[in-house]
């Protein structure tokens, strides 16, 4: 019992220090984010193609980052073009490094490094989660 007890309270202790950014945040689609260092990854848009991973990664921005909504948000790292399993896509709110440049075609968007939304538009397609999950 004293083991199980000890295993508990490390385990707790291990939790709680366990670093913000290697904890993954569910958005309200559903869709899952993970924090990495200062930027933040979406894997998939959970059936809502890129207007659930900008969805997603507004929720991570306002919930987690306490980004206001005027904030931009920016493709760190683009997704590669192809078939199969794609690699997660790179949000930062952080624009050193990058060539800012506004989303004309959301879809495209997650392959082009620098495209920027604001946290309220990209919040905004959040909505078809919530038609679609009434």
């Amino acid at each position: 019992m004293k083991i199980l007890r000890k295993l508990l309270v490390v385990s707790f202790v291990m939790g709680i220090s366990t670093p913000l950014y290697a904890q993954e945040f569910t958005a309200e689609n559903r869709v899952a984010v993970t924090g990495v260092a200062e930027d933040f990854e979406v894997a998939n848009g959970g059936g809502y193609g890129a207007r659930g991973m900008w969805c997603a990664a507004a929720d991570y921005a306002r919930t987690i980052l306490g980004a206001r909504g005027n904030a931009r948000m920016f493709i760190a790292e683009g997704r590669t073009s192809g078939l199969g399993q794609r690699a997660p896509v790179r949000f930062t709110l952080d624009p050193t490094g990058l060539d800012p440049s506004p989303v004309f075609i959301v879809g495209a968007s997650l392959r082009r490094t620098g495209a920027s939304l604001s946290v309220d538009h990209a919040y905004q397609f959040c909505a078809d989660a919530r038609v679609i999950n009434r």
